[in-house]
């Protein structure tokens, strides 16, 4: 098959572009390179992109023809989302329209989606299944909620077959140690953790010991990037294979405490790891686990490194290895 992978210079679209290569496809990777990086880009034909120039897109659609694209490339700080919606609706959503009409146009049916678990907001109830209802408290949340409402729009008037993945907390790096987490600056717990294992930050801040959890932290889902990418795959397969437009949970089915990441780190790292205190942050519900039976039992997916050793294991590997280049 021919890919087209945006977005696969960054985390979660790196570790795409090599599992997909792996499995012997033809890929084009595009990315502006805003927060990705050439080097993470293990092969493939890598060109610099913007889905928001839809002179750029037709060009691209004009010279190859893809059986499907996948599309990673989103802004994902829930507190700059806040701070600066119009960045997040501009980039998640006008530019993700850009690129849909564009597939339009071209006559490509197959989407993959990364959407998130942030379009169900607080949970009413744990673990979150897909029919959970859909009420996102920030503007990152609601820009994938509104990309996953114009994809349903779009099978229906043009015939393009989407699947959105609803992550729940991508963490770990690749076993081999290729590929990790780089962003710039670093928001999520686990890369934050190891950093202060290495020396690399001082402290290891935690918002809130007091909520209803047995520990006192806040737990989360926590779903190795491995494991995330290789479910895209499965995703892809489906559509080609003549599925229906659909949303999956991505997520391991276990929640883990903030504490039980900083614990398990310790024993990983064998590093002291100091913890600063701080208040709960507006909008952390205690729980957010994922009900992932739907992407089990519907794409075969079951998840290969869920235990957190595995996790912290191959990114505290990747965590080593910097500075990165």
């Amino acid at each position: 098959m021919k890919f087209l992978v945006i977005g696969g210079a960054g985390y979660i679209g790196s570790h795409m572009v090599k599992q997909l290569l792996g499995a012997g496809h033809e890929l084009v990777v595009a990315d502006n390179f805003s927060t990705g990086y050439r080097s993470a880009v293990l092969g493939g034909t890598l060109i610099e992109l913007d889905i928001a120039d839809a002179q750029a897109l037709d060009a691209l659609f004009g010279t190859h023809r893809f059986d499907a694209v996948f599309h990673f490339a989103s802004f994902i700080q829930v507190g700059e989302s806040v701070t600066e919606p119009a960045k997040y609706y501009q980039n998640n959503l006008a530019a993700t329209l850009t690129l849909l009409k564009a597939m339009v146009r071209a006559g490509v049916k197959h989407f993959i989606f990364s959407s998130t678990a942030a379009v169900y907001g607080d949970p009413k109830y744990v673990p979150i299944d897909e029919a959970h209802p859909k009420a996102a408290i920030n503007p990152y949340g609601r820009s994938k909620w509104m990309v996953e409402q114009v994809l349903e729009d779009f099978d229906r008037a043009y015939g393009l077959k989407s699947v959105c993945l609803r992550y729940f907390n991508a963490a770990g790096a690749d076993p081999e140690g290729q590929l990790g987490e780089r962003h710039e600056p670093e928001t999520h717990l686990l890369p934050l953790i190891l950093q202060a294992a290495s020396g690399r930050r001082k402290t290891i801040t935690v918002y809130g010991f007091d909520y209803d959890t047995p520990d006192g932290t806040c737990i989360r889902d926590y779903v190795h990037v491995s494991d995330l990418v290789a479910a895209h795959a499965l995703a892809v397969d489906y559509l080609l294979a003549g599925g229906t437009s659909t949303a999956f949970n991505l997520g391991n089915g276990q929640g883990f405490s903030v504490q039980q990441v900083i614990d398990t780190a310790r024993r990983v790292t064998g590093r002291d790891i100091y913890i600063s205190e701080a208040a709960r942050r507006a909008g952390d519900p205690p729980r957010l686990v994922a009900d992932a039976r739907r992407a089990n039992s519907l794409l075969g997916w079951q998840p290969q490194y869920n235990t957190l050793e595995q996790i912290v294991t191959h990114a505290w590997e990747w965590e080593k290895k910097y500075p990165w280049h």
